[in-house]
């Protein structure tokens, strides 16, 4: 078992910048993924960013070149610079485990980002 606690949420103008943490405890030497995710009402989760073990990360196209992805042992960190109102979201932390070739996944209790125009 995995658990999520994400901080750093909050309201911002556009333009600003905000840093997301999330940190692990628990089964944390299994994890072999973490990453954000976020979602609008009505609107289906979507990543946002992830990193592997390993170092590699993706992103999705909308936040190339503003959010940067990090990990630094158990806590995975976004930074989000030159934000817009369309980041509005509520915001999840998410891990994925590989024991025995199964894989679980986890998620925090999302924290809320609003981007004001």
């Amino acid at each position: 078992q995995v658990q999520l606690v994400e901080s750093g949420g909050g309201l911002v103008q556009a333009g600003g910048s905000l840093r997301l943490s999330c940190a692990a405890s628990g089964s944390t030497s299994s994890i072999n993924r973490m990453g954000w995710y976020r979602q609008t009402p009505g609107k289906q989760r979507e990543l946002v960013a992830a990193v592997i073990r390993g170092g590699s990360t993706d992103y999705a196209a909308s936040v190339k070149g503003r959010f940067t992805i990090s990990r630094d042992k158990n806590t995975v960190y976004l930074q989000m610079n030159s934000l817009k109102s369309e980041d509005t979201a509520v915001y999840y932390c998410n891990a994925n485990t590989v024991l025995r070739a199964i894989v679980d996944y986890y998620w925090g209790q999302g924290t809320q980002v609003t981007v004001s125009s």
